[in-house]
């Protein structure tokens, strides 16, 4: 059964990719999704919920039994003023602490505004990198300290929903604290759909790199020595 916060409804929920005996990191999955206006739940079968799914399982191959993988599923749509994503996630990774151990290194891996929650908890001490799959992001978001972590940006050039200009500016205000790459892909829309394994790999490739020190592709290769900018 999937772990469920229970101080009240509607309740975030942590749902097991893959959960090896003995870890050695723990991948945090986060979806995006619009909100709605009653404060509607998450579904685990809308669209934006199940699009992270294949991400999941690839960040759980590349790991090769030495990864919990989790996805976590909101408390709502959305981004509530109430409770907002970055809550679920800082209580996601106080689960994962109570769960596998407070010493295990966390990646958080998030699309659309799931991408905005994993960089705005990004500074959560186990957290030691970060994936921003075609954030939605204001500006400001980049005004954050995330010193001591690594941080993929992973953004189509022809997304309509999420801007990449805006992602590429967040990014570049990040660097001010931490390691920051940002990859653009050619033809990659916001929903990741046309060119799926391209997000898909270089997440999984860039979370067993930071979480692992497994030896990564040339892509990664070149971000982790210090591209900051690159397509694909």
């Amino acid at each position: 059964m999937p772990d469920a916060r229970t101080d009240g409804p509607p309740a975030a929920r942590l749902v097991s990719t893959r959960s090896p005996r003995h870890p050695r990191g723990v991948v945090l999955v986060l979806h995006g999704g619009a909100g709605r206006p009653d404060r509607t739940a998450v579904s685990a079968t809308q669209p934006s919920v199940l699009r992270m799914v294949p991400v999941a399982l690839r960040v759980a191959r590349a790991g090769r039994g030495r990864l919990a993988v989790l996805r976590l599923l909101n408390s709502a749509r959305g981004w509530d003023s109430n409770r907002t994503p970055v809550d679920d996630v800082r209580w996601a990774v106080e689960q994962v602490g109570e769960r596998f151990g407070p010493d295990l290194p966390v990646a958080l891996v998030g699309h659309s505004l799931g991408g905005r929650a994993a960089l705005l908890a990004g500074d959560a001490a186990p957290v030691r990198s970060v994936v921003a799959m075609a954030p939605w992001l204001y500006e400001s978001d980049g005004d954050r300290d995330l010193s001591g972590r690594r941080v993929l940006f992973v953004h189509g050039d022809e997304d309509r929903i999420a801007s990449p200009v805006t992602a590429r500016r967040v990014a570049t205000r990040l660097a001010r604290t931490t390691d920051v790459g940002f990859v653009g892909v050619r033809g990659g829309k916001h929903a990741m759909l046309g060119r799926g394994g391209v997000f898909d790999g270089l997440a999984a490739d860039f979370v067993a790199a930071t979480l692992l020190d497994d030896p990564p592709g040339p892509v990664v290769r070149r971000v982790l020595g210090g591209e900051t900018t690159l397509e694909v």
